[in-house]
């Protein structure tokens, strides 16, 4: 796995343009496992802070407990509606799955969880200049950056 800091190292066009993506919007969402292994879907906010993408759980919040229980989760950028028109124009979307490490309460003066992402996989998805094909491009660290396109 990796820090958010390998990644950019690895691929820096890549990472651009999903950091482009994660930070246009404050609000994401994360998917979490539940102590029964069922999944939980929950608004969260998510910075690149120091080479790292970091996130938090308010006090006694479920996803911070899901988090410390089972440290897999899915963090999806916002997703916004194309525009339509003659120029289709959508920006795409970024997914970053990994592992959550503890990294001590949110700040000194509150409360909660703070977490950095151990990264396993990073994807972007968009269209292709001629907006006609689907572009699905993925890194992983074993097997670096992929690509496919569908119609």
């Amino acid at each position: 796995m990796a820090s958010w800091q390998d990644v950019e190292r690895a691929e820096p066009e890549f990472a651009q343009r999903v950091r482009a993506l994660f930070d246009a919007h404050k609000h994401k969402t994360i998917a979490t496992l539940r102590a029964d292994g069922s999944p939980r879907i929950s608004g969260i906010e998510a910075v690149f802070e120091g080479g790292e993408l970091v996130f938090g759980s308010m006090p006694n919040a479920r996803k911070g407990a899901d988090l410390r229980s089972d440290p897999r989760f899915a963090l999806h950028s916002a997703t916004v509606d194309p525009v339509e028109g003659a120029e289709a124009q959508w920006p795409g979307e970024a997914k970053i799955s990994g592992r959550a490490i503890a990294a001590g309460p949110i700040t000194e003066e509150r409360d909660g969880d703070r977490f950095h992402a151990d990264i396993a996989e990073v994807v972007h998805t968009h269209l292709n200049q001629e907006a006609t094909m689907l572009v699905i491009e993925w890194r992983s660290p074993p097997q670096g950056l992929r690509r496919i396109e569908r119609e």
